[in-house]
């Protein structure tokens, strides 16, 4: 036994290789792992378990294989069995480090690479995971013509041709056509396009990896981009933190996700510190997640991400969200029956016995009645049961929805770096406390900071009231068309008197522009915006009759003032 750094009491250490693990043999490290975690949750007490150095590798054939149905991942339709993939399975420890030593964890066929379920007091730290064959694959134009691009295959990516049309394959999937991105790497940025791989009339190969594409007119793209294409279907997601408390990833590197990224759900308490979720520079691959970086989805206690880079996602790099569910029936003066309303998320149960809700106008987003559930019951994937501790409020009306006010964060994003995103760098919708401060956005497509809330798209809830953006670095972000930072919540009732999100300081920020907006604000009271450094980038961006960059509906209570405007022309 020894006293393991930064943990209060003793703990008992593990060797991963006393129950067969060895690294570099290429062996399938699966059982190995499963054998040690099982010892580990024999002990009654603090456990490490620790790797030596090297490279472990995990089987999709040996992998556990458990239902879990996961917030944003793909519906009924896109992915009928919601059985994951899992090479690591942490369910119902507690006080368990996993300490990687710095080795890398290879995954070979789609995978979760980790669910931590029913857990508390977990560790991960010190190690990296990547994918054998990620696939999101890859390919370099060599050669852009009149009608035809030369493309270069990245050697991990592997594919085939039929009847003229280019195939991607591995290991347990096969497709044409799905979501394209191209990546500049001159200029470190990738953006969505039109999938050119459908487009093409015929493709063929003029040798091993190199493949010519025709076309019926010229493609917009440039010799030396880099070409990423997908399929677009969730069924696994990256890690999977579920109904677990005080779960920590400190020193890891991600490398490639299939399906969704990080995903907490239903958790408490979550901390990221030095993530690097980016490609190993090693591989030459330009792609590290299939769609998001960090989900959080219903969540509460603490949510941290700190002293962490993140490059080349397939979507957004941070969303923390809650889930509206919609009132469809009320069986008795105190019950009601919610219904997951979004095709990618259902079959979890959103709410607990001891839960406060709030009743919130889906045209106006405002919350006209609260309660608190004393039962509660998943009744089918897409509806529950909810008993309330008080009568049903009158005066419901068609599509209001449900917020469940306990299941809500407070958020800290400090000290990251994002590139190479096509999206948005963070989401962020809690009413508790929110602080962005000191990163760096560069370059992202979207807005660069986005505070949404809707009842009739994607369902994510909820308001925000006390929200710092400061001390942040923003790079030509929103070049989409969208604001660097945007507060456009989804509703379609306006009322001034009335505003859905309140409390939000934007200060001291650096914001490097070409023809974008500093900010979009809707349906906002007391918003701070100032001492912010803002430097022009192109004539055209000099501020016209817009509130110094800045496009407001229906705000109130709105400081702007002491934003230095700096030409650099």
């Amino acid at each position: 036994m020894r006293s393991d750094q930064g943990r209060a009491k003793e703990s008992v250490e593990l060797h991963l290789a006393d129950y067969g693990g060895i690294p570099d043999t290429g062996e399938d490290t699966g059982p190995a792992m499963q054998r040690a975690i099982e010892a580990a949750s024999q002990i009654n007490g603090a456990v490490v378990l620790v790797c030596e150095p090297g490279q472990y590798d995990f089987y999709a054939a040996s992998a556990i294989r458990k239902k879990y149905y996961i917030s944003n991942t793909a519906s009924e339709v896109e992915n009928p069995n919601p059985e994951k993939t899992i090479g690591i399975y942490v369910k119902g420890l507690q006080d368990f480090v996993l300490d990687g030593g710095g080795s890398l964890f290879m995954f070979h066929g789609k995978h979760t690479m980790l669910v931590i379920d029913e857990s508390q007091q977990i560790e991960i730290r010190n190690l990296h995971m990547d994918y054998a064959e990620p696939t999101v694959t890859e390919m370099t134009i060599e050669q852009a013509g009149p009608s035809y691009l030369d493309i270069r295959v990245h050697g991990d990516s592997r594919y085939e041709l039929q009847d003229g049309k280019l195939f991607w394959t591995g290991e347990g999937w096969r497709f044409h056509e799905g979501p394209m991105q191209v990546c500049d790497p001159v200029r470190n940025t990738t953006w969505r396009i039109d999938n050119l791989i459908e487009q093409a009339v015929e493709s063929e190969e003029l040798e091993p990896g190199r493949i010519r594409l025709h076309y019926d007119h010229a493609p917009a793209v440039s010799a030396g981009w880099i070409l990423q294409a997908r399929d677009g279907i969730r069924d696994q997601v990256g890690a999977f933190i579920h109904r677990s408390r005080r779960v920590r990833l400190d020193n890891v590197g991600v490398h490639f996700m299939h399906g969704l990224g990080i995903v907490g759900q239903s958790s408490e308490d979550i901390s990221f510190n030095r993530l690097e979720l980016a490609p190993r520079a090693v591989t030459g691959r330009t792609v590290a997640s299939f769609a998001d970086f960090v989900h959080l989805s219903g969540c509460k206690g603490k949510i941290s991400v700190t002293n962490s880079s993140f490059a080349g996602a397939h979507d957004d790099v941070i969303n923390v969200h809650g889930i509206h569910l919609a009132i469809v029936g009320r069986p008795s003066n105190n019950q009601l029956v919610v219904r997951f309303m979004h095709h990618q998320t259902y079959g979890f149960a959103a709410f607990d016995p001891g839960d406060e809700v709030e009743f919130v106008r889906a045209r106006s987003l405002i919350a006209y009645a609260s309660s608190k559930v004393t039962a509660s019951e998943l009744i089918s994937p897409r509806e529950m049961l909810l008993t309330l501790a008080e009568p049903v409020p009158e005066g419901i009306e068609e599509g209001d929805v449900l917020e469940n006010v306990t299941w809500t964060p407070e958020v800290e994003i400090t000290d990251n770096y994002f590139v190479r995103i096509p999206t948005r760098g963070v989401l962020v919708t809690t009413r508790r406390k929110v602080l962005i401060a000191r990163n760096v956005f560069d370059r992202m497509q979207m807005s660069a900071i986005l505070v949404a809330n809707d009842a009739a798209s994607w369902y994510e809830s909820g308001r925000v009231q006390d929200l710092t953006i400061q001390g942040n670095r923003f790079i030509e972000c929103g070049s989409s068309g969208q604001a660097v930072i945007a507060i456009t919540p989804e509703n379609e009732e306006i009322d001034e008197n009335s505003p859905v999100h309140s409390g939000i300081r934007i200060v001291e920020n650096r914001f490097e522009l070409t023809d974008q907006r500093l900010l979009d604000a809707k349906s906002t009271r007391d918003l701070t915006v100032s001492d912010n450094e803002v430097i022009l980038l192109s004539v055209s961006t000099k501020p016209e009759d817009n509130k110094n960059g800045m496009r407001l509906i229906a705000c109130t209570e709105v400081t702007p003032s002491l934003n230095r405007f700096n030409d650099l022309l």
